[in-house]
């Protein structure tokens, strides 16, 4: 599955327009390694997103993971997004 913007969403934003960081979150079935290329996220500057907002990704395939993302770049002219590596707060994995 590719970027598909229709499941990405602003979630939480501060009370004044330039608060940070927003927070966002994306649902998908792509691999992390996918995720983590620059410039998956498209057109994520048109919707407003900014160097320092926080995505939380749901990869919804194998073992369902939530992590976390960092904004670094959005590109001026295209609206493409870089995140950061992502670091994972959670998985259906229960090794108990």
């Amino acid at each position: 599955m590719a970027y598909n913007n229709a499941n990405l969403s602003l979630v939480v934003q501060g009370m004044t327009y330039n608060a940070k960081p927003r927070r966002w979150v994306y649902t998908t079935t792509d691999a992390t390694a996918t995720i983590d290329t620059s410039g998956y996220i498209s057109d994520g500057g048109k919707y407003g997103m900014r160097v320092g907002d926080i995505v939380e990704v749901y990869i919804s395939s194998g073992t369902i993971t939530v992590s976390t993302y960092r904004v670094v770049s959005v590109d001026a002219t295209t609206g493409a997004v870089d995140l950061s590596d992502g670091t994972v707060i959670g998985s259906n994995t229960n090794t108990d």
